[in-house]
């Protein structure tokens, strides 16, 4: 597995090896004995599966508040989405910063985000099935968004009407929870 740090320390591009022939493909796609060699170590409690139809759909920025923030191993298994990950740890020197990474079916690559992250992605496809690995269980009351165009953090989506989700439409700008983020 090759390990691709990112502009943002704590996330990780993971490209896995993958064994090919007429027949399809192999790869394993988490080993937690070669993430700990690697000095990454997580502890996944719950897996995620989203589907999207459409191309242009964004689903984000989300994550959970306090005790119940999540790590996210997120891969993308048909189609293919560009991911966004937004730095939200107000300590951070990276805070408010995010990098963004093209997530497919084809290219297999997966994104490791440490707790204390906002996540993301537009799928660039139709037909787009999206999977996560999380360290931590999903928790209502814990959960968070911001509007995916906050000006502030001026993510490079390459969309300007995206099909968005009413809870997404209503996310609040960063500036109106900033007090609120806790990591």
């Amino acid at each position: 597995m090759k390990l691709t740090t990112t502009a943002i320390p704590g996330v990780v591009i993971l490209e896995p090896d993958v064994f090919g022939d007429n027949r399809g493909f192999f790869m394993e796609s988490w080993s937690k004995k070669k993430m700990e060699e690697a000095g990454l170590f997580y502890d996944f409690v719950q897996d995620n599966h989203s589907s999207s139809t459409v191309k242009g759909t964004l689903r984000g920025i989300h994550f959970q508040k306090g005790n119940m923030c999540q790590a996210k191993l997120v891969r993308c298994t048909s189609g293919a989405v560009l991911d966004v990950a937004v730095d939200l740890r107000k300590t951070s020197p990276t805070y408010k910063k995010w990098v963004a990474v093209e997530l497919s079916a084809e290219n297999k690559k997966q994104l490791m985000l440490p707790r204390g992250f906002g996540h993301g992605f537009v799928t660039l496809t139709d037909q787009v099935e999206f999977m996560y690995k999380a360290d931590n269980y999903y928790a209502p009351q814990a959960d968070g968004g911001i509007r995916w165009n906050d000006p502030e953090l001026g993510i490079a989506w390459g969309i300007t009407a995206p099909i968005l989700s009413a809870k997404d439409c209503s996310n609040p700008f960063l500036q109106d929870i900033e007090m609120q983020l806790d990591f």
